[in-house]
């Protein structure tokens, strides 16, 4: 499947859209961050946080799924999430 080119006003929108949508789940809210981090900063570049930090870990887990991904695509991606969110709450 093909993602459609966001500019970066849309993914601004949309970041500010999401924070409307409280009650999503923590997939999501990780899903979330992933595509956000990638889109912004591109591959991941720190070291996976130590064995006590859970929540660490499982948002540097998710950015690094995302690896290789364009800033353009992790845009579109994270737009495509915010969509679904507001669908599936609205």
């Amino acid at each position: 499947r093909t993602t459609t080119m966001v500019s970066k006003e849309e993914f601004d929108k949309a970041a500010e859209e999401v924070k409307a949508y409280a009650q999503c789940t923590n997939e999501e809210q990780l899903e979330l961050y992933g595509w956000f981090k990638q889109a912004n900063i591109g591959d991941v570049n720190t070291a996976r946080p130590g064995m006590l930090d859970f929540k660490g870990k499982a948002k540097w887990d998710q950015w690094e799924k995302c690896k290789g991904t364009s800033n353009e695509d992790a845009m579109a991606k994270y737009v495509e999430v915010v969509e679904k969110i507001k669908a599936k709450y609205a």
